[in-house]
């Protein structure tokens, strides 16, 4: 069936994969293709990662089921399918919680071990793989392996953060956190200069299991909004009354006079929970505050958007962020929910995993074409001089070298890749 339907998040222009099929029996076997395959989640990988163009997707999103919970341990079992939406739903009105997340809780418990995703509290908890017991491994041969730190290791390490090249995840045992309610205490401190936010950012980190900035891309000295928070022991309603982006817009909505205007009314607003007092919310306005958009990602028009998401070692952290910004802020280009966090020290288990010790800043850029692409390469050289490297799972560009590089495990990665599986991204950062 020729496959129209299956895209990633940025909504660029991909050529589409010829197949898709659909995976919702973890004991089925893998389907006989001519090309390659690759396991597809729920689309939340901003490029190519997620992609096979030319080749078959293999939707997992039919492996939904939970398989068995220690209520008095913590530990889930489920499919790999599995949305981590579907997991808040369940155990957090029995008082546990994901140990790590992403901003988006519409992702795949497969495709969060397949590109180890982080969230803010990575300086106290690491990353999502650090936090999985073990996983199931089917194989296009039809082999399964049971992987674990202490099972097949080798394994259990080059899938987690592995971007689905090792095979399918088909279900995975994670370790849930207990909580008292289902709220979060959140400190919010406004800040200028990045002196200042690193100032901030230390103390919110010593003092909190959260941390995270927005950030003003547009400011000529860089601003933003510091929020730390922890769990409450109170218990509130669910928010309600998501709003959704109808449909595609003939142009992008994100310009710089949108941007400019945006980002001084964010920084302006009264903002509660300043230190020493806090402010207690829901956690999904915290934790996933572009949840609350339907589809939001449409608001770039139909050329889509990049996403560019780097990493620079501590030592560097502040002369290279303070370069991207300044060149960000000069090409009039950027983000209205731009993010900038530090990394701990806590290694992350997988051998492609993104996360290092570091500065974190991610901002989303509209598809300008040229411009957009020159003002990567600036960030790019930025980078590198810096010892960084860019997040694959928000990645649709990254040239081959940059990867090879930034990545020094991906040669000795290459012998766990399934000979039947591969990607768009694969394929892309493997050219000479």
């Amino acid at each position: 069936m020729a496959n129209a339907s299956l895209s990633a998040w940025g909504n660029l222009d991909w050529p589409p994969a010829a197949e898709e099929a659909r995976l919702a029996d973890r004991a089925a076997a893998l389907p006989d293709v001519a090309g390659s395959l690759l396991p597809y989640g729920n689309g939340r990988s901003y490029g190519d990662v997620c992609l096979n163009p030319g080749g078959t997707l293999l939707q997992i999103r039919g492996l939904d089921r939970f398989i068995a919970f220690d209520e008095a341990t913590g530990v889930l079992a489920c499919e790999a399918g599995v949305l981590l939406a579907d997991i808040l739903s369940v155990f957090v009105p029995r008082g546990w919680f994901l140990p790590v997340t992403p901003g988006t809780r519409y992702v795949t418990v497969g495709g969060a071990i397949a590109n180890d995703v982080h969230g803010k509290n990575h300086h106290a908890a690491g990353s999502f793989g650090a936090h999985v017991r073990s996983f199931e491994l089917l194989r296009s041969g039809g082999s399964r392996r049971r992987c674990s730190p202490s099972e097949n290791a080798d394994w259990f390490a080059a899938t987690i953060g592995g971007l689905g090249l090792t095979g399918v995840i088909t279900q995975a045992e994670l370790q849930l956190r207990r909580i008292a309610g289902n709220s979060i205490a959140v400190r919010n401190q406004r800040f200028t200069g990045l002196d200042e936010f690193f100032t901030l950012n230390s103390k919110a980190e010593a003092g909190h299991e959260y941390a995270v900035a927005w950030i003003d891309c547009m400011a000529r000295k860089p601003r933003g909004v510091l929020m730390a928070g922890d769990h409450a022991n109170e218990s509130m309603a669910e928010p309600r009354g998501q709003k959704t982006v109808p449909f595609t817009p003939p142009i992008s909505l994100i310009n710089n006079a949108s941007l400019r205007a945006f980002n001084a009314a964010y920084y302006g607003k009264p903002w509660s929970g300043g230190w020493p007092a806090a402010q207690t919310v829901h956690y999904q306005p915290y934790f996933y505050p572009l949840d609350a958009i339907g589809h939001w990602n449409r608001i770039y028009g139909p050329r889509g958007f990049y996403q560019y998401q780097s990493v620079v070692p501590q030592a560097a952290a502040r002369e290279a962020t303070g370069e991207m910004l300044a060149a960000i802020a000069e090409s009039g280009q950027g983000s209205f929910l731009a993010v900038l966090k530090t990394l701990g020290e806590q290694s992350s288990p997988g051998m492609l995993s993104f996360p290092m010790a570091g500065t974190t800043l991610a901002l989303d850029f509209p598809n300008r074409g040229a411009p957009t692409l020159q003002l990567f390469e600036r960030l790019d050289a930025i980078v590198r001089a810096a010892g960084g490297r860019l997040y694959a799972a928000k990645d649709a560009r990254m040239p081959s070298a940059m990867f090879r590089e930034s990545y020094p495990q991906w040669q000795a990665f290459q012998s766990f890749v399934d000979p039947k599986f591969s990607s768009g991204f694969w394929r892309r950062v493997m050219e000479q």
